[in-house]
């Protein structure tokens, strides 16, 4: 059976960020059982295309465990790396299974989020997902539908619905993998509800600076009329790039998303439509996987 090295991109992601899903690197065809490290950057944290009003980039170390049967385990951990904030601002853990048949793969998954009390990250106050992924290669072109659930510190659990179609070129002696790729993601949007109760409009967290402010302010109630609708979130188009050497995968991805369906977002000082505003980010990172146990010369 064909291994596929799951890698959080953040990311990630890559269907829509770093911690909104996980994405899948094509790997040994061994069957043995392996470890896989990974040291990666991301120059901000974007979720269904939103993201905070200040830059929230990471360096991200993660470890993981997959086992021959399909089942693995990945911890990793998110440094920010603002100017005014450094600080460990995540840590994930991530367990689940994975499967690969004839023209079928897929994955199940659920991840437990770990967030520093100043975080700004737009999904700050998401503490767990559930998430699986089903794709099917049609050769010239590879689909998957992506579906999950975001349960919130507060309020009622997101559901959101994806649609991936991707495919891949190989050149350098298959060694380098340029895979085009179009998503769309649907969903609710208590995660942004919570997040600007929390972390915007004046609501930041513990002494967390996030917009530059270090004064403690009057908390801002916020409803987002649309948070229980389900609708488009985010359009994406992204360029993943990999090249393997060995047991190396060196990666780089840019992503332009294109959010969708504007906030309704009533305050006590009155009801205001939020801006959105298509964004571009992207992620680099080297991965190193050896198998858990000395394979036997023959």
């Amino acid at each position: 059976m064909k291994h596929f090295l799951p890698i959080l991109l953040l990311f990630v992601c890559t269907g829509t960020d770093l911690f909104a899903q996980k994405t899948t690197k094509e790997g040994s065809n061994t069957e043995e059982s392996y470890f896989l490290t990974d040291l990666s950057y991301m120059n901000d944290a974007v979720f269904m295309g939103r993201r905070d009003s200040v830059a929230a980039p990471y360096i991200l170390p993660s470890i993981g465990y997959y086992d021959k049967s399909g089942l693995f385990l990945d911890v990793s951990a998110s440094y920010l790396t603002s100017p005014e904030e450094q600080r460990v601002d995540l840590f994930l853990a991530t367990a689940g299974f994975l499967f690969n048949a004839k023209n079928w793969r897929g994955e199940i998954s659920g991840t437990a989020y770990f967030y520093n009390e100043d975080s700004y990250n737009v999904q700050s106050e998401v503490v767990g997902d559930i998430t699986g992924i089903l794709s099917y290669d049609l050769k010239a072109l590879e689909l998957s539908v992506y579906a999950s659930t975001y349960f919130n510190n507060s309020g009622s659990p997101d559901i959101f619905l994806g649609f991936l179609a991707d495919h891949t070129f190989y050149s350098c002696n298959r060694s380098l993998l340029i895979t085009p790729r179009a998503s769309l993601f649907a969903g609710s949007q208590y995660f942004y509800q919570e997040y600007y109760s929390t972390s915007r409009l004046g609501n930041r967290k513990g002494q967390g600076k996030g917009a530059g402010s270090t004064e403690s302010l009057a908390t801002t109630s916020v409803e987002i009329a649309e948070a229980s609708e389900f609708n488009l979130l985010n359009l994406e188009l992204s360029i993943p790039l990999q090249y393997h050497h060995n047991h190396f995968i060196f990666s780089f991805t840019p992503v332009w998303a294109l959010p969708q369906s504007t906030a309704t977002l009533t305050t006590e000082l009155g009801v205001f439509e939020e801006e959105l505003e298509n964004v571009f980010y992207w992620s680099a990172g080297i991965s190193y996987w050896f198998n858990a146990k000395k394979q036997k010369s023959p």
